[in-house]
C-alpha cells in the first residue's frame, strides 16, 4: 500500500528516524519543555515521542515481515504503542518523578548519625561536619555537645539538632580498635 506517493515502510522508517532524532533533541534540551509536560502529564514529550517511536517501529517491522493488511498493522501498532507507552509511563517516568523528592532529608533525621570532623571543633567554638548517605553528603556546622575541641578527621555522632546546627560528641566504633 501507499501513502503519498511513498511505502507505507518507508513512511514508518522515516517517521521512526525522526522521532529518534527529536527524542535525543529532547534529552538534550528537556529543561525548555518542562512546564509543558506538567501542565497536562499525559502530554508529557517524553510520552508522545515514545509512543510515535513505539508506533512508527512496530509498524516498520510488521510492514517488513508480515504480509497482513496495512490496516491491521497500523491497529497493532497502535495497540503496541499504547502498552509501552502505559508501561514505560508507570515503570519509569512515574519513579525517577519521585525518586528526586526521595534525596530530600529533616534536621530531625540527622540525630543519630555519624559523620567526619572536616573543621575542627574548637571548645565552646564551631566547626564543620560531613555526613554521608547513600543520595550523596551534606555538610553542616557542628558545636561539641560537651563544650570540649574535636580534632579534624574523628567520627562524630549527632546528639542534637538546633537551628541548623549539629550538637555532636566524639564517637568510636569498634574498628577504631584493630589495627
Amino acid at each position: 500500500m501507499e501513502l503519498f506517493g511513498s511505502s507505507l515502510q518507508s513512511i514508518y522508517l522515516t517517521t521512526l528516524i525522526i522521532a529518534g532524532a527529536l527524542t535525543i533533541l529532547y534529552i538534550l534540551f528537556n529543561d525548555l519543555l518542562d512546564g509543558f509536560a506538567e501542565m497536562i502529564p499525559f502530554l508529557n514529550p517524553a510520552l508522545i515521542l515514545a509512543f510515535i517511536t513505539f508506533f512508527s517501529a512496530s509498524g516498520y517491522l510488521f510492514e517488513l515481515l508480515t504480509s497482513f493488511n496495512s490496516y491491521i498493522i497500523v491497529a497493532f501498532s497502535i495497540l503496541i504503542a499504547l502498552i509501552l507507552d502505559t508501561l514505560l509511563h508507570i515503570f519509569v517516568l512515574v519513579p525517577l518523578s519521585s525518586a528526586e523528592e526521595s534525596l530530600v532529608y529533616s534536621t530531625n533525621s540527622l540525630r543519630g548519625r555519624v559523620g567526619k570532623v572536616i573543621l575542627p571543633i574548637p571548645a565552646g567554638g564551631y566547626g564543620e561536619v560531613l555526613l554521608k548517605s547513600a543520595s550523596g553528603s551534606v555538610a553542616k556546622s557542628a558545636v561539641s555537645f560537651k563544650g570540649e575541641a574535636i580534632e579534624e578527621g574523628k567520627n562524630v555522632l549527632v546528639v542534637e539538632v538546633k537551628s541548623g546546627v549539629l550538637y555532636v560528641v566524639p564517637h568510636e566504633s569498634p574498628d577504631d580498635f584493630y589495627f
